[in-house]
């Protein structure tokens, strides 16, 4: 008799006000059943009995709303991996500015908001909290993510197969802050900018007058062969690390030629070593 697939758990926690509900949806409307604010105290059982019902596929979101439950997710994780559950650990987070300015436009009450607090103390009190299980999951920065972006991220994050490690390139602007989700930081600002070349400054580098402007400087070839040699020689330490995830942003000043560029490039080459994902922060989807 044939062995029912493994069931597929996507636990979803994060800063509260990062997208979470966008992306619960986003994982319903994928077909995953999906479970809000659960404590982390009944997470085995509930895992359990979703598992004895046959749902292949379930989400299920925990945050800082059951504060006094947290410390146990953490163990809760290698009981349900050892079980044969394969899970994965999903956490939503934006930066404080972003946070403070969404939650004035909503209105919304954070949940550490106690009287005592401010909102922005109260962010901070969050980030500690979560500190240990943000450790531990895959990041997803939404602080310049529309929500038709957070879906579609949320696909690709779903798309993937679960087996070794993914690596995750984006490119991003300096001067709209560094994305709080990379593992790696590369700075390519010093590098020709064809935002300066006229017929250019409209286009981005997945148009075939920028790439053949930037592979013509001996500088950009210099750079991207550099950060493929030290992406190489590394990759094999993450893979032994069982590292899920391993995300490097590329960066430049507007976030739409040279980082675009080079991205491209290096998921077009490590693609057949390794699965890959590719992720343009400042460029709206096509």
């Amino acid at each position: 008799m044939t062995q029912p697939a493994p069931m597929q758990l996507i636990l979803l926690t994060g800063m509260s006000g990062s997208g979470k509900s966008i992306a619960l949806t986003a994982l319903e409307d994928l077909g995953y059943y999906c479970v809000d604010n659960l404590p982390a105290k009944v997470l085995p059982e509930v895992v359990e009995y979703l598992r004895a019902t046959r749902h292949p596929h379930v989400a299920i979101s925990v945050d800082v709303r059951s504060v006094e439950t947290l410390p146990l997710l953490p163990q809760h994780l290698l009981v349900l991996r050892h079980s044969g559950i394969e899970v994965q650990l999903m956490y939503l987070e934006a930066s404080t500015d972003t946070l403070v300015k969404r939650y004035s436009e909503t209105r919304r009450r954070h949940p550490l908001s106690d009287g005592e607090l401010t909102l922005p103390e109260a962010i901070a009190r969050e980030r500690e909290l979560l500190a240990e299980i943000a450790a531990l999951a895959h990041h997803i920065d939404t602080s310049d993510l529309r929500p038709a972006q957070l879906r579609a991220w949320i696909r690709d994050f779903v798309s993937v197969e679960r087996v070794g490690l993914t690596l995750l390139f984006q490119s991003f602007a300096f001067k709209n802050g560094l994305p709080l989700d990379a593992d790696m930081v590369f700075d390519v600002r010093s590098l020709p900018n064809p935002f300066y070349e006229p017929s250019l400054r409209l286009l981005n580098g997945r148009d075939p007058a920028v790439i053949e402007f930037l592979q013509g400087e001996p500088s950009v070839r210099l750079m991207l062969a550099d950060i493929r040699g030290f992406l190489e020689n590394w990759l094999p330490s993450f893979v032994r690390d069982n590292r899920s995830y391993l995300t490097v942003a590329i960066g430049c000043t507007g976030g739409q030629h040279r980082s675009v560029y080079l991205v491209e490039e290096l998921a077009r080459h490590f693609s057949p070593q390794t699965k890959v994902l590719v992720r343009h922060r400042e460029l709206p989807l096509e």
